[in-house]
């Protein structure tokens, strides 16, 4: 059960229905997830709107690292509705079916690919330790750049967001039947 009433779009504000407007034109109609919460806050919905459209879209990361670092973040907060939404999306996008069952069941996956590797350990090691050994920085510089190690850690800021708003306003899927983790 969501915390949060549905809105009613037609009692929005001004400042509302503008990013209202932006969200659904710029996300194929809907705001799934967590920005019918964020509409709360106005200002926190636009800014939050479009760092998720950068984080999501625009980084220099392929979209399967993406997906993958989004993936990592939904294991740690078990936030089933972002689960639910990427995994299909990786798997798309090349991540493979070993690894994204591995992240699932809160397993290191089987790496073939350096990239992918370097993406995972330098995630995990943010989220458990709150820091990230010169080991694991390195790799993912070597792998994937300077710029794009600082996209990655603005996608998994910014995932870790729309894991705790999804957490906390309690969103959920219309599929309550395959929830990936259990509450």
């Amino acid at each position: 059960m969501e915390r949060l009433p549905e809105l009613d779009t037609h009692q929005l504000s001004t400042e509302q229905r503008q990013i209202y407007d932006d969200i659904v034109a710029s996300r194929g109609g809907s705001i799934a997830g967590p920005f019918a919460a964020w509409l709360r806050s106005p200002v926190l919905a636009d800014r939050a709107q479009s760092l998720g459209e950068f984080c999501r879209y625009l980084t220099s990361l392929p979209a399967r690292l993406s997906e993958l670092a989004i993936l990592i973040t939904a294991n740690q907060w078990r936030a089933n509705v972002e689960w639910q939404i990427h995994a299909p999306i990786a798997r798309r996008e090349g991540l493979s079916d070993k690894v994204i069952s591995a992240l699932q069941a809160g397993e290191e996956p089987p790496f073939e690919l350096a990239d992918e590797r370097a993406v995972y350990q330098l995630a995990q090691q943010l989220y458990e330790t709150r820091r990230v050994s010169d080991e694991a920085y390195q790799a993912a510089v070597v792998a994937l750049g300077e710029s794009a190690v600082v996209e990655l850690v603005g996608i998994l800021g910014y995932y870790a967001l729309v894991a705790m708003t999804l957490n906390v306003f309690k969103v959920e899927l219309t599929d309550q039947h395959h929830l990936p983790f259990a509450d």
